[in-house]
């Protein structure tokens, strides 16, 4: 219902109420025929103010509605907006999530390839420090046979005569 025929209704009633107003004075100055007409006239414009209140608290019940509709819409909207930024947050944390994945994964391979090199160069130590104790042995060994052949050497050219 437009706001122009909201007014004419008002109008309306309006009118309605001030000859209903009028009827009872009326009807108590006439008599007989006269008087049965102003009732039923009374009771059909009783009847048409009815209607139009009538009218008004649908109209006021539509209007009613129409505000809690829209309260509902805006209350939608705005958890739509909510929704679609919580989504984006969720986006936005899954491709971090997903890029420190991919550095985790790299520094790991970086460990195992550190363990590897680790292990390679502890077999290299072991092997210099066997190489090492195996030259330490050796040149022992020939200092020792030296030492004997200088001592034979000596005992030789000094004690044998």
């Amino acid at each position: 219902m437009s706001s122009e025929e909201f007014e004419k209704l008002q109008e309306i009633f309006r009118s309605l109420y001030e000859e209903l107003k009028l009827i009872p004075d009326r009807a108590a100055k006439c008599h007989g025929e006269e008087r049965k007409r102003l009732v039923r006239s009374f009771d059909e414009r009783q009847g048409e103010a009815e209607e139009v209140t009538h009218l008004q608290s649908q109209r006021a019940l539509l209007l009613q509605g129409t505000e809690y509709l829209n309260n509902a819409t805006q209350s939608i909207e705005r958890s739509q907006r909510i929704a679609v930024e919580t989504e984006q947050i969720g986006t936005d944390i899954i491709e971090e999530l997903g890029g420190q994945r991919e550095q985790l994964d790299r520094t790991r391979d970086r460990l195992v390839n550190t363990g590897e090199n680790l292990s390679r160069s502890r077999k290299v130590l072991r092997a210099m420090s066997r190489r090492l104790m195996t030259n330490k042995l050796l040149l022992a060994v020939i200092i020792l046979m030296e030492l004997a052949i200088l001592g034979a050497v000596i005992y030789l050219k000094f004690f044998r005569k």
